[in-house]
């Protein structure tokens, strides 16, 4: 891919945390970047910082409690790590948005759906009559695969299932037209099927609207069956990189292939 389309550059991230006298590193000389129109998937244990790297890029994090950070963050000129909060927000949620593992700590219990998916065309685009901001809510809804648009825009997220709620928040982070789509562990309260159809649901949103997006997960499987490109983090640091397939079919880091030979093998034989 050109330079002319990379649409985003983290450079030398390092991030800190200070607590009762102790620091703690969540990442460390991290550095990435992202093109239009590429899945890159970032995959680690628990700790390892692909999260945190995530949500530093989304603006996420509390400036205050990131007690030490250096690098850059760079996205359409700005350093996200430091601009003022007026620019952040102007990319918040309009140009990039995320999507969080579990969406029932992540919607509203007692606001109905179709407010909250169109929740971001009030903010950003308050000019967007109501009547016209339902449209975009339903068609937006209908687009991410949902049916009985109608019924749901009137429904609360507890009368939903698990893979609706998920899809629920995919539609709430794509009505905006971002121009990246951060996906932090988006299918890990979901079962099987449901996770093959949220990664599907993923890789059209990808093709049809060309949004780069970065896909956060510890499931190597997952990543595999998406990603274009592939990061390893360990304990904050990245550790390998490469296209999907050079990561799967020729692993270099001890860690990459520890991970690779982790990831569950099915046995036909036992269920023909």
């Amino acid at each position: 891919m050109s330079e002319e389309k990379v649409i985003l550059t983290v450079k030398d991230l390092h991030i800190e945390f200070h607590d009762h006298g102790q620091t703690e590193t969540a990442v460390e000389d991290v550095d990435l970047v992202l093109r239009r129109g590429e899945i890159v998937g970032i995959v680690g244990e628990s700790g390892s910082g692909k999260s945190m790297s995530a949500l530093a890029i989304a603006g996420l994090l509390r400036r205050r409690a990131m007690m030490t950070r250096s690098g850059e963050i760079l996205f359409e000129g700005n350093n996200l790590l430091t601009c003022d909060r007026a620019t952040l927000r102007g990319v918040q949620g309009k140009k990039i948005a995320m999507i969080f593992q579990e969406p029932m700590t992540s919607l509203n219990p007692v606001m109905r759906i179709g407010k909250q998916v169109g929740e971001i065309l009030k903010i950003h685009y308050p000019e967007i009559s109501k009547e016209e901001r339902k449209k975009q809510v339903l068609k937006t809804m209908s687009q991410v695969g949902l049916r009985d648009c109608e019924t749901l825009y009137r429904m609360y997220p507890h009368e939903l299932s698990g893979g609706m709620r998920q899809r629920i928040m995919i539609a709430a982070a794509m009505i905006g037209n971002p121009q990246i789509l951060i996906a932090d562990e988006p299918t890990t309260a979901l079962d099987i099927t449901t996770q093959a159809k949220i990664v599907k649901l993923l890789s059209k949103i990808n093709e049809v609207r060309h949004t780069a997006i970065l896909f956060i997960s510890h499931d190597l499987s997952l990543v595999s069956q998406l990603c274009h490109r592939v990061i390893v983090m360990q304990k904050g640091r990245i550790v390998e990189e490469g296209s999907a397939t050079e990561i799967f079919e020729h692993p270099k880091d001890a860690y990459t292939k520890e991970l690779i030979a982790a990831i569950p093998k099915v046995d036909l034989s036992e269920s023909a």
